[in-house]
């Protein structure tokens, strides 16, 4: 069967342009070569709402700190630990706009979705929205460039401005930990024109790094003011507690 001229350009441009693997180096079909996605990217048992590790005699259980205090999402789903080699990779999509990652992220987390079992799949995807500052400043949006891929493989509709950003905050990376809550407060709205795909429906928020907690809680928040029934996160990785 002859080559399509398809897989002819794309067999030409791997062997003149070769990728090769974001943590080891070596030579790779994509992002991340197999060896080190197996040895970087674990399964563990983690709480179900917001993924902290938890311990084996605890899994599907809720940790202690969502029975306290139950965060506005209803679940959480991570592909890995915020732990070396893999936190670097996320400050290269981040701060070094290798959008080349994205789409591996994305693969991570559809394997957990896999992973996972009995996840039920959201109504809709929608990346956490930028500040018009920051956007103008890093030229995209590192969660909309994993919510793309994602949405695509998960067969589950992308609405990349289902929310937007009320008003421009700080980095929560900057902000005092007891102070993030209030950075964040109020900072989304649901756009109106979209008010209709909120009511009632299964909400997935896709973003890169979790690590309080906040901006998710804040978003999902926003969502159940709105007559969201559920909310989801989907975040690459877990940053795990101190």
């Amino acid at each position: 069967m002859p080559t399509s001229p398809r897989r002819w350009l794309h067999t030409m441009a791997h062997a003149l342009l070769p990728s090769s693997c974001a943590l080891c180096g070596g030579r790779c079909e994509g992002a991340v070569c197999p060896p080190c996605h197996a040895q970087f990217v674990t399964r563990s048992p983690r709480c179900p709402r917001c993924a902290n590790p938890a311990g084996a005699a605890d899994a599907g259980r809720e940790c202690a700190a969502c029975l306290q205090r139950r965060p506005a999402y209803d679940a959480t789903l991570a592909g890995a630990d915020y732990l070396a080699p893999l936190d670097q990779l996320v400050l290269q999509l981040k701060f070094g706009g290798k959008l080349a990652l994205a789409p591996w992220f994305a693969r991570v987390l559809r394997d957990a979705v896999i992973d996972s079992g009995g996840l039920v799949l959201p109504n809709v995807l929608c990346p956490v929205p930028l500040g018009r500052r920051r956007l103008a400043e890093r030229g995209f949006n590192q969660a909309l460039e994993m919510a793309r891929p994602l949405a695509k493989s998960l067969g589950v509709p992308l609405a990349p401005r289902l929310a937007v950003r009320a008003r421009d905050t700080e980095a929560q990376s900057g902000v005092a930990p007891d102070q993030r809550g209030k950075n964040i407060r109020h900072a989304f709205i649901v756009a109106p024109d979209a008010l209709a795909m909120v009511r009632g429906q299964h909400i997935g928020v896709v973003d890169d790094v979790m690590t309080s907690g906040h901006t998710l809680h804040e978003l999902a928040a926003t969502f159940k003011r709105n007559g969201a029934a559920r909310v989801t996160n989907f975040v690459f990785a877990r940053t795990p507690p101190r």
